[in-house]
């Protein structure tokens, strides 16, 4: 979804940005606790939780900043939306670590699995509904893309099988909910994603009617 500049309707799009990006850490949290399988980022960041002493949201902040360096060979800006998603995303899911309890027993751990990745996938239709601009991890796949004529969806399936790999090899937990996030996060996203997308008044004008 195209970048919309941020001075246009912000009050109807900074809280939509915000709450999406809130809801998108907290849908992390959930799922790290439901210990039933995890995204594959999020992989990553917890089993670097493990060798460190940073959180797992101040990781995810490090690593967003870390994937903002790759965003210069391929000619990406950061955005507004770019910041806030490292920001937001690193405290909301601290926070949401904070408030679930860790030691539930297996049918919390499944209701909270079945509820974190719809979540997952509205948040995501949330804030980038919001077009305020791509975070740094959906700001690389994209760039990759277009620098290289490769589908979104090849690039995207390459870059996360990539990273789960990696968090795999040092030791990180993949499971089931890994499988059904990965089959079932796009689907949700794509279904939420007119519900809560951004139009200009020109592209409203534009639009087909009946």
């Amino acid at each position: 979804m195209t970048y919309v500049r941020l001075g246009e309707r912000p009050l109807r799009r900074l809280p939509q940005l915000f709450a999406g990006l809130a809801l998108y850490g907290f849908s992390l949290a959930v799922m790290v606790r439901a210990a039933l399988g995890i995204n594959p980022w999020s992989v990553l960041y917890e089993v670097l939780e493990r060798h460190t002493s940073l959180s797992f949201g101040t990781i995810s902040g490090l690593v967003g900043a870390l994937v903002l360096l790759l965003w210069i060979p391929l000619r990406q800006r950061p955005t507004f939306g770019t910041v806030a998603n490292i920001v937001v995303l690193a405290f909301s899911a601290d926070l949401g670590l904070w408030l679930l309890p860790a030691d539930l027993g297996l049918p919390g751990r499944i209701a909270l699995l079945v509820g974190g990745i719809p979540l997952n996938g509205l948040a995501v239709a949330v804030y980038v509904g919001a077009r305020c601009g791509p975070g740094p991890r959906d700001g690389l796949m994209t760039g990759a893309s277009a620098l290289t004529g490769r589908s979104l969806r090849l690039v995207r399936t390459l870059t996360e099988l990539t990273v789960l790999a990696v968090g795999w090899l040092l030791g990180g937990g993949v499971g089931v909910g890994t499988v059904a996030y990965a089959l079932t996060v796009g689907t949700i996203t794509q279904l939420c994603l007119p519900l809560c997308a951004y139009r200009t008044p020109a592209e409203r004008a534009t639009a087909p009617t009946g």
